[in-house]
């Protein structure tokens, strides 16, 4: 499940957290907050965003499938 929390301080900072997406495309989800909220200080990368998204190809979904004639 795809979370974005915020945490607003009183000083008016805000941190954002993001779990859930692998890879990099969380900087595409958080790009138009992150454009309203104003100027980002520091960003911190999580595991989540250096793992790789689990995508099987056709030809790998192909080779898992295999059936025997009846012949």
């Amino acid at each position: 499940m795809e979370t974005l929390e915020f945490i607003i301080y009183p000083d008016g900072r805000v941190k954002e957290m993001v779990t859930g997406i692998v890879g990099s495309s969380c900087a595409e989800v958080t790009a138009a907050i992150e454009e309203q909220l104003g100027h980002v200080v520091s960003q911190q990368t999580t595991a989540e965003y250096y793992a790789q998204p689990n995508h099987e190809s056709v030809a790998e979904q192909a080779s898992s499938q295999v059936s025997y004639s009846q012949w």
